[in-house]
C-alpha cells in the first residue's frame, strides 16, 4: 500500500509539471481539525480545543506547536504535489478553519481535489465595501455612558476588530490623551505594523493593532501599493469612518470649509481599536484575504468584530448560503466567544437581497436617523424651489444674477467637455460668471463618480461665482442624492418638476438673438442657509438602500427558516472620521470627514454598542448580546407610530410603506434598553451546527467538512433555533417550535401574549412563568394556517416582567396547503 502511495505521490508531481492555464486564487480546506476544535489524538501533540464562546489562549506552547504542526502539513500537501515555483501558498489558516489559500492554475487546482486528504477546494470570490450625531439620537451619553463609568469608560478594555481598508492614524477621532492614557490591554496579543513611509508604528494606545492583508490581492494581480498602501494605511476612507463610527474619541469637532458640524464620537468611545485591513479603494477585496484577517483577529484576542464587507454576489461554487469558507470562519470566531456584526447589504429595497445571511452573525439594516439638510434656491419670480446643500447662505436680503453654464462657454468647442456639469473652469468666461450664480446640470458623470458637487463648487469658486446652482433633469432609477458640504453657497436641485420650473424662469427671463446667443442676463435668486439641520419626528425609517429579506438558504434563492436582518441601526448620512488618502467618496477627497450612508455605517453602530454591553457583562456570550440587542429594540419611530421603510413608487419616486421585520428585523437598536433586557435566548456552537444539520438540502459530508462536528443533533428543524424571532417558511397545517429564556435580572414573573395576522392562529405555553435569577425555561408557541394567502405574514410575543422588564421577539410564517 506505501508504494502504490508513493507512486501517486510521483504521478502528481508529473501532472504538476505540465501544467497550463491561468492561475487563480482557491482556498482549501484539508483533514484534521483547526486549533479552536482539535481534541489531541496525533502523535505528540495534546488537545487545544475551547469550550463554546470561550476565548483561544494562543500564546501556549500547546497552541504554537499544534499550528506550526498544522502549516507543516499544509506545505508538506503542497510540496508533494506541485514542483517548487509552479504555486505559492498565500496564507496557512489553523486557528479556525484548518486549510490555506493557494495561487495556482485551474489545473492544479483539480489535481488538489482528487488529494488524500483535502475536503474542499473552492475558487476565492470578491467582496466589497457596504457602505455624528447617532449617539445622541440612540440616546447614549444619558442613558448608556453612566453605566459604563461616562463617555471617558464607556467600552474601557473592549477590543473591537475591523476587517475593513485600514486605518489614518493621525486623525483626532483616534488620538491616545495624555491627560487619561490608554494602559496595556493584557489579553490583546496583535501587532503593529510599521509605517513603511514614516517608520513609525500605527499603534497609540488608541489603536493597538494594525496589520493588513494582501496576498491575495497581490497574486491577483489587482494591488497597487501607490494608492493602496502596503501597510495599515486606510487609502479609501472607509475603514477611518466605520472605526470612528463604533470606538472614535468623544467630542471630536466635525469640521469642514470653515464651518462645524457639530461633534463626533464613537458609540464605545474608550474601546480599543484592532485593524485588520483587507479591502482595497478599486476592486474590494478577496475571501483568502478577509479570512485571515478574521482568523488573524481572533488569534488576537478580539472581543468584538466589525465586518462592513460583504460578497459581490453569491459564491458560486456552493450551494448553501450558510457553509463556505467566509462563514464558516465566523461560526469558529463566535465560537472562540467574539460578537460579530455585519453589514446586511446595500441591495434594498428589493427583496431577498440580503448578503449576510448565517444564525451567528448579527446582520444590520440601515435606518435613516432624525436629521435632515433642506435647502432653498429663491428666484426672482417669487417661487423658492427645494434642494440640498449643505452650505452657507448668498448675502441676506440681496438677490443675484443666474447664468448657465451652456451660456458662459469660451467658444464652442468646448461642448466636447460636456461643460454643462461644471467641472472644468477653464471652459467658461470668467468675467460672465464672476459676481453671479453660476447654474450647471446633473449629468450621468455624477452618477459614475467621474464627476463631484465638490468640483463644481471649485469651479464656481476658481471663477468668482457668488454661489452655483446643480439641477437634476432626469432621474436613473436607484440614485440617492445625498447633501455634500461646501465652502461657498451651493444646492443640489433633485426634483425634476423644481428644475423645470428652475429652467422656464430662466429662459422666459433671458433674451437671446437669432443664433441662440445670449443677449442679457435677467434671471435672478439666492440660495439658503442649509448648514442648519433639521431634526425630525419621523425618524428612524428603513434606508431605500437597506437590503431587505427573506432570508435565504441557498442559492436558488429558497427562503430559510430564520430571519434577517436582525437589528436596525442608524446608517444614513452619517459624519466620521475620513482618510485625506480616501478617494472612495469624490466629494471628500482631501477631508478629514466624511458625510456617508449604507449598512456599511450601521454595522459599526451595532459594534459599538455590543462593546459596552460585553463591558458591562463580561460573560455574556455572543449570542447573549445579540439576542439583548434584538429584544429590547423598538418598531416604534419617535413620533409613536410603527416604523416605515423607504420603497419605489410606481413612478420610481421614494414613498414611505409600514416596515416589516424583513427591513428591520426585530426593530431600531435601544442601546439603554439592551444593557438591561431580563431574560435571554442564548445559543452556542453546538446549536449551530444542529441548526444546520437540520436545514433541508445542506450535505451532512459538508458540515463535517467545515465545522469538524458531526450531526447528532437533537433540535428538530431550524425553526427551533434557539434566536430572539421565529420564521416559518413553509407552513402546513399546525407547527409548534420551542425556544428557551434565561433571566440574567433578579427574580421575575413574566406573561406571554402573542399576536399575529389572522391568516395564521397562534398560541403559546405557559401563558406566564416565574425564573429565579440565572435560571432558564422553555417555552412552546404553536402556529396553525387558518388561510393559504400565498404571502408571508408577521406578528410578535411579548414578554411583560413584573418588574418592568419587556422581551419582544418577531414571529414570521408563510401558510402552505402542503
Amino acid at each position: 500500500m506505501k508504494a502504490s502511495g508513493l507512486g501517486w505521490a510521483v504521478l502528481l508531481v508529473l501532472l504538476g509539471l505540465v501544467v497550463k492555464g491561468k492561475a487563480e486564487i482557491y482556498i482549501v480546506t484539508v483533514e484534521g481539525e483547526p486549533i479552536i476544535s482539535y481534541k489531541g489524538g496525533e502523535n505528540g501533540f495534546e488537545a487545544t480545543a475551547v469550550e463554546s464562546d470561550e476565548k483561544l489562549d494562543t500564546t501556549s506552547e500547546l497552541v504554537t506547536s499544534y499550528a506550526s504542526h498544522l502549516e507543516k502539513k499544509h506545505d508538506m500537501l503542497l510540496g508533494m504535489l506541485f514542483e517548487h515555483g509552479t504555486y505559492k501558498k498565500l496564507y496557512s489558516y489553523k486557528h479556525l478553519i484548518n486549510g490555506f489559500s493557494v495561487h495556482l492554475s485551474p489545473q492544479q487546482a483539480e489535481t488538489l481535489k482528487r488529494a488524500p486528504g483535502v475536503k474542499s477546494v473552492e475558487r476565492d470570490w470578491k467582496v466589497r465595501k457596504l457602505t455624528t450625531h447617532t449617539p445622541q439620537f440612540l440616546g447614549l451619553p444619558t442613558g448608556v455612558w453612566p453605566a459604563g463609568g461616562g463617555f471617558d469608560r464607556a467600552g474601557e478594555d473592549i477590543v473591537i476588530g475591523f476587517v475593513d481598508s485600514g486605518i489614518y492614524p493621525h486623525h483626532p477621532s483616534f488620538a491616545a490623551h495624555h491627560d487619561d492614557p490608554y494602559g496595556p490591554v493584557p489579553k490583546y496579543r496583535g501587532k503593529c505594523e510599521i509605517d513603511p513611509d514614516t517608520k513609525r508604528d500605527f499603534c497609540n494606545g488608541k489603536i493597538i493593532g494594525a496589520q493588513y492583508f494582501a496576498e491575495a490581492a497581490k497574486a491577483a494581480g489587482a494591488f497597487n501599493p501607490t494608492i493602496d498602501f502596503a501597510s495599515p494605511m486606510d487609502g479609501d476612507g472607509h475603514g477611518s469612518h466605520t472605526a470612528a463610527i463604533a470606538a472614535g474619541n468623544n467630542g471630536i469637532p466635525v469640521r469642514l470649509h470653515g464651518h462645524e458640524f457639530g461633534k463626533a464620537s464613537g458609540m464605545a468611545p474608550r474601546a480599543r481599536i484592532a485593524v485588520y485591513k483587507a479591502i482595497y479603494r478599486l476592486f474590494g477585496g478577496f475571501v483568502a484575504d478577509v479570512v485571515a484577517a478574521i482568523d488573524q483577529a481572533v488569534h488576537d484576542g478580539v472581543d468584538i468584530l466589525s465586518l462592513s464587507v460583504g460578497p459581490n454576489s453569491p459564491p458560486t461554487n456552493t450551494k448553501t448560503t450558510f457553509l463556505n469558507p467566509f462563514d464558516a470562519t465566523l461560526l469558529a470566531a463566535v465560537k472562540a466567544g467574539v460578537f460579530v456584526a455585519q453589514a446586511a447589504g446595500n441591495g434594498g429595497p428589493f427583496p431577498k437581497t440580503l448578503v449576510s445571511y448565517s444564525p451567528w452573525i448579527a446582520s444590520v439594516a440601515a435606518a435613516i436617523d432624525d436629521r435632515r439638510y433642506k435647502n432653498h434656491l429663491n428666484l426672482g419670480n417669487g417661487k423658492a424651489l427645494a434642494g440640498l446643500g449643505l452650505s452657507p447662505s448668498t448675502h441676506p436680503n440681496q438677490t443675484y444674477t443666474m447664468v448657465a453654464a451652456n451660456d458662459v462657454l469660451l467658444d464652442s468647442s468646448a461642448t466636447k467637455f460636456s461643460p454643462s456639469d461644471c467641472q472644468r473652469p477653464e471652459v467658461l468666461n470668467k468675467k460672465l460668471v464672476e459676481g453671479n450664480i453660476l447654474l450647471c446640470g446633473y449629468s450621468f458623470n455624477f452618477v459614475v463618480g467621474t464627476a463631484s458637487i465638490k468640483k463644481v463648487s471649485e469651479t464656481a469658486k476658481a471663477l468668482g461665482a457668488v454661489g452655483f446652482v446643480l439641477a437634476v433633469e432626469n432621474v436613473s432609477p436607484g440614485t440617492k442624492f445625498d447633501p455634500v458640504p461646501v465652502g461657498i453657497p451651493g444646492i443640489l436641485i433633485t426634483d425634476v418638476s423644481k428644475t423645470m420650473d428652475l429652467i422656464d424662469y430662466y429662459n422666459v427671463s433671458t433674451p437671446r438673438d437669432w443664433t441662440g446667443r445670449v443677449k442679457s442676463f435677467k434671471a435672478i435668486g439666492s440660495i439658503g442657509d442649509g448648514l442648519m439641520p433639521i431634526l425630525h419626528k419621523s425618524a428612524p425609517e428603513v434606508a431605500l438602500f437597506s437590503a431587505r429579506g427573506p432570508n435565504i438558504r441557498d442559492f436558488s434563492f429558497q427562503d430559510a427558516d430564520l430571519l434577517k436582518p436582525d437589528i436596525l441601526a442608524p446608517g444614513s448620512l452619517i459624519w466620521a472620521a475620513w482618510s485625506p488618502n480616501g478617494t472612495d467618496e469624490p466629494n471628500f477627497v482631501g477631508e478629514g470627514f466624511a458625510l456617508i450612508s449604507g449598512t456599511s455605517m450601521a454595522a459599526p453602530h451595532i459594534a459599538g454598542i455590543a462593546a459596552l454591553l460585553k463591558q458591562k457583562h463580561p460573560q455574556w456570550s455572543p449570542a447573549a448580546i445579540k439576542s439583548a440587542l434584538m429584544t429590547t429594540s423598538t418598531k416604534l419611530d419617535r413620533a409613536g407610530r410603527p416604523l416605515q421603510a423607504q420603497q419605489y413608487s410606481e413612478t420610481e419616486a421614494m414613498k414611505l410603506v409600514p416596515a416589516t421585520p424583513f427591513d428591520y428585523g426585530s426593530g431600531h437598536v435601544n442601546p439603554r434598553a439592551a444593557l438591561d433586557p431580563g431574560l435571554i435566548f442564548d445559543a452556542g456552537y453546538e446549536d449551530y451546527v444542529g441548526f444546520l444539520c437540520t436545514t433541508p438540502g445542506i450535505d451532512i459530508h459538508e458540515i463535517k467538512k467545515y465545522t469538524n462536528s458531526p450531526c447528532n443533533s437533537t433540535i428538530g428543524r431550524p425553526s427551533n433555533l434557539n434566536t430572539p424571532s421565529i420564521t416559518i417558511s413553509h407552513l402546513v397545517g399546525t407547527q409548534t417550535v420551542t425556544r428557551t429564556v434565561t433571566n440574567v435580572a433578579e427574580e421575575e414573573t413574566y406573561v406571554i401574549t402573542a399576536r399575529m395576522h389572522p391568516s395564521v392562529a397562534i398560541e403559546t405555553r405557559p401563558s406566564a412563568m416565574t425564573l429565579r435569577p440565572g435560571a432558564s425555561r422553555k417555552f412552546s408557541v404553536t402556529l396553525t394556517a387558518r388561510s393559504v394567502t400565498g404571502s408571508y405574514c408577521f406578528g410578535e410575543i411579548t414578554m411583560k416582567g413584573s418588574r418592568g422588564h419587556k422581551v419582544t421577539i418577531p414571529v414570521v410564517a408563510m401558510g402552505h396547503w402542503r
